[in-house]
This record gives C-alpha cells, structure tokens and sequence, in this order.
C-alpha cells in the first residue's frame, strides 16, 4: 500500500498556508475527536448579529498551530531552548486546547453537563487521545497543566496574551467585520522573549500589547457581548432547560439517541466517565439545530414558541443597564407577560429573565503581562504605559441585562 503524505498545507482565509509539521500531528487532526470540532461554532449563536460569524472551533484550532510555530520559531531563533520533543507537544497542547467544548461552544457550556469547563474536558480528551496514541501526548498534556518545568511554554498557551487570544481576536475580527479587533499578531509574536523562564515581550512591542488589550475589551463589547447574541444564547440554554423539564415529566420529545441521554440525565462533573466522554464527543451544533427545527411544533407552548424564535430570529429584547433590575420592574413585566401569553406562574420565567455579565481587558491577579527592556530590567505594563490608561482596562466592567418579548411594554 502506498503510504499517505501526512505534512499537508492547508489553506487558511486568514494567514494563508498552514503546514502540518508532523505526522503525529496530522493523526490527531484525523482523529475524531479533533474533526468533530468542524461541527462546533466558535462564537454561538454570534452569527444572528454578524451574519459572517460562521467559523468553527477546528479553524481556530489549526489557527493556533499555525500561530504557535511562529511563536516558537521566534524564541528558538533569540536562544531560547526549545528541543524536537518540546516543540511538538507544544503544538499539540495548542492544537488541542479548546477539544473539550461542546456544541454552541461557550453558550451551552454547563447546560449538558454541569461543573466542568470546557478546559476540564480538553483535558480528559487529551487523556484518552494520549492512551490511543500510545503515551505520545505525555508531555502535551503536562506543558497544557503547567506542570512541566519551562513555564513559559504553558504561558504561550494560556495567559493574557496567549496564542489562543492572538488567533480568536483576529479570526474573530475577520469573520465578523468588526475591524477593531484586528491585531498585529505577527507584530506581538515578534516581540517575544523569554527570560528567568517567563515568557515577557520586548520593549518595542509594548505599544502592539496596549493595542491588543484595547481590540479586546472592544470585541468583547462589541461582539461577544452583543445584547442580541447574548439574548440568543440565553434562549438557547432555555430551550434545554424547557426540554430537560419536559422530559422529567415523560413527556415524549424527538431528538436522537445521544442528546436523548443527556436530555434525560442530570450530569455533574461527579458521574462523568469514560461511556459519558464517548457520547459527548458525538454531540455538535448540528444535533442541536436539528432538535430546535423538530420542536417547533411541539405541543408544549413554551419550548414551541422558544424554538421558533431561534430559528426564525425573532428573539427577546435585551436591556442593558448599569445598575441592577429592580425586582417590582420584573414582577410588573411577568404579569403583563402571563396575561398576554396565559401562561402559569412558572412558564412565565422561560420568557423574563436577568443576570449580569462582565468585561475585563486585563487582570492584575492573573499573570500580569510583563515588559523586557534592553538592559534586562523588567516591568508590568501598566508601569510604561503613557497611550492608555490600562488600570481602566483592568477595572471589570459589569452591566445587568434582562430579556422579555418585545411586543410587552
């Protein structure tokens, strides 16, 4: 037989050709659980505000690898020692730092199984890739822990200015139009150094991170929180909800097998195993979509009416305040709701609800972003900046949201 040429190019709208640097690498790019991710979309539900915002988990993860062998190819060409094996499992780590996401990405994170981030999950994938693969992702696994002894490799994964954060800001920009999140990677990547074990930036790339700290906060407001995606994701995790509720009651609801088992039972991070991980690796938007289609004409006027409006977008108003909801605020809007659409004391909870959510650029509690000047001293950047005021950036923003239909005033 032939054997197959594993060190592909694959082309990408946005750094061009991407190569695959190993055979090990394009395994696990086959692999399953890794082509499942085709099926997972990066931003939600985003795509009802940016209608471009149709890129999914395994673009961004290839995005990274890309990204990454940059990175590592700058610090090797500085003096920094980076072996054949620490390369790899680098790139690996990174390949595989969001596989644990399920469908919807961020928006349904604990509406199928409860208490486990998706970082939890990657690391159990990564577990059970590293058994099929014979203990060849022992040491991925350990730089993605930050248990390995060169710090700064975890730091190129995950930190406040990650490879992981240079990729989704600029993919993210690019497939949404939004162009103030356009950052220069290639510029930050450049400055990279590594000193005492840490991964810092050089003084000339200074500018280039208040930038990127700035497309972030912007992109977060702009994009990621965007009342009408947020608004839309909250219906979703609704629609679960009304489903699970449903479902309590024997109530007979078309889905296939696999969501069926997690519609029909409570997980929490306390009974995931192995039989779990292997179903919850064949969930992804599609079953999702496919559930929400069906169950439109369901005969249970909650979940119907919720269905409908994610597939034809006629979604929930969302306010956005400063300040928290008045409760007596609420309790008027529930009964001007239940009296519209009849509904019982506890389906009007399904068409009203409030929470809060937060930005912040940067956080001074979580490996500070530090600067290296030429004579080897070395400073938190907040210390140099004279463009912006980034303890502004690093103060967290909270506004207070609440949804309800729109035709109720």
């Amino acid at each position: 037989m032939k054997k197959q040429n594993k060190l592909k190019i694959i082309n990408d709208p946005i750094y061009g050709f991407i190569t695959i640097p190993s055979e090990l690498i394009f395994d696990i790019i086959e692999h399953p659980y890794f082509q499942r991710l085709r099926r997972i979309s990066q931003m939600g539900l985003s795509h009802l505000v940016y209608p471009g915002a149709q890129h999914t988990r395994f673009q961004h993860a290839l995005g990274c690898l890309h990204l990454m062998q940059k990175a590592i190819n700058t610090l090797k060409f500085k003096g920094v020692d980076i072996s054949k094996t620490e390369e790899e499992s680098t790139l690996i780590a990174i390949l595989l730092h969001d596989i644990g996401h399920g469908p919807f990405s961020h928006a349904l994170e604990n509406s199928l199984i409860e208490g486990l981030s998706h970082e939890t999950l990657s690391v159990k994938f990564m577990e059970k890739l590293n058994e099929e693969f014979h203990g060849k992702l022992d040491l991925a696994i350990k730089i993605f822990k930050g248990s390995y002894k060169k710090t700064f490799l975890n730091q190129l994964i995950s930190s406040q200015l990650d490879i992981d954060r240079l990729d989704y800001l600029k993919r993210d920009s690019f497939y949404t139009g939004v162009a103030e999140g356009n950052i220069n990677s290639d510029r930050l990547i450049a400055m990279l150094n590594v000193k005492d074990n840490q991964l810092l930036i050089e003084e000339k790339g200074a500018y280039s991170v208040e930038k990127f700290l700035l497309a972030r906060r912007l992109m977060y407001w702009q994009v990621y929180l965007h009342k009408a995606g947020l608004g839309a994701e909250l219906i979703l995790i609704k629609i679960l909800k009304r489903a699970k509720d449903l479902i309590s009651t024997d109530q007979n609801l078309c889905s296939n097998k696999t969501l069926n088992y997690f519609l029909q039972h409570n997980i929490t991070k306390d009974f995931f195993d192995e039989h779990i991980m292997k179903d919850f690796a064949k969930l992804d938007d599609y079953d999702i979509v496919m559930a929400i289609k069906e169950w439109q004409s369901h005969p249970d006027k909650v979940l119907s009416t919720l269905c409908k409006m994610v597939i034809n977008r006629k979604l929930f108003k969302v306010k956005l305040k400063k300040k928290d909801i008045k409760p007596s605020k609420i309790e008027d809007l529930k009964l001007k709701i239940k009296e519209k659409y009849h509904l019982t004391d506890e389906e009007v909870n399904y068409f009203i609800f409030k929470g809060s959510t937060s930005n912040q650029a940067y956080n001074y509690d979580y490996q500070r972003i530090m600067i290296l000047y030429k004579n080897g001293k070395i400073k938190e950047v907040s210390e140099i900046s004279d463009q912006l005021n980034l303890k502004t950036l690093a103060k967290p923003v909270v506004k207070y949201y609440l949804c309800y239909p729109k035709d109720i005033h």
